[in-house]
């Protein structure tokens, strides 16, 4: 899976089970912190670190957050490519090999940590172990084996998500760094349409 798709289509597993009474405190904690966060836009740094935390790649781009299920992530550097979720799809354009890929929102069972950080209020409370590591750092471990990842790590600043770190099943480590995030400026459902270009894409649905 690339490092793209890990980030925006960390698996989301139907699993139900029950959170555990000693995640209770950490859980209302980070679901209190991102209560505070209706909308956020900015920018990021994304790397992926190697043995011996040799920095393997990195990309760049921007991201919206709209709570609480529309988000768009764009990298801009090295390459092109754009994920949208709405209330409806969730679209992946890859501007460079000229592929657009619609999925349904609803019954995906892969979803963005955006997502997850932007509202998934059942999934944090059911499908992962959280424990608070500092004032403003939490960690969640999923429960059971479907997930592609090991732990997310969320750390705030202020009343905003200053950095994710990610460890995906192989152990391998992608650290996401948000930049001059804004929750000031409004965002609309509207922002987050997608309409992939009327000539030169492939497309490609997985909803009919």
């Amino acid at each position: 899976m690339s490092k793209v798709l890990l980030i925006a289509s960390l698996g989301l597993c139907m699993l139900a089970a029950l959170a555990r009474g000693e995640d209770s405190a950490a859980t209302e904690q980070l679901l209190a912190d991102l209560g505070r966060i209706t909308h956020l836009q900015g920018e990021f740094k994304q790397r992926q670190f190697g043995d011996e935390s040799v920095v393997l790649a990195e990309s760049r781009g921007k991201f919206k957050l709209l709570r609480p299920s529309f988000f768009s992530w764009e990298i801009t550097s090295p390459d092109s490519q754009l994920i949208v979720a709405n209330a409806e799809y969730l679209w992946h354009y890859d501007m460079d090999l000229q592929t657009a890929t619609r999925r349904p929102v609803a019954g995906n069972v892969e979803a963005s940590p955006l997502q997850i950080l932007g509202g998934d209020e059942s999934a944090l409370r059911d499908q992962y172990s959280v424990t608070r590591d500092a004032d403003n750092t939490f960690t969640l471990t999923p429960v059971g084996d479907a997930h592609s990842f090991r732990r997310l790590t969320v750390t705030f600043a202020g009343d905003t998500i200053s950095r994710m770190d990610i460890v995906d099943k192989l152990g391998q480590r992608v650290v996401v760094d948000f930049l001059k995030v804004d929750s000031q400026s409004p965002l609309r459902s509207g922002d987050f349409n997608f309409t992939p270009p009327a000539e030169g894409v492939d497309l490609f649905f997985y909803d009919e």
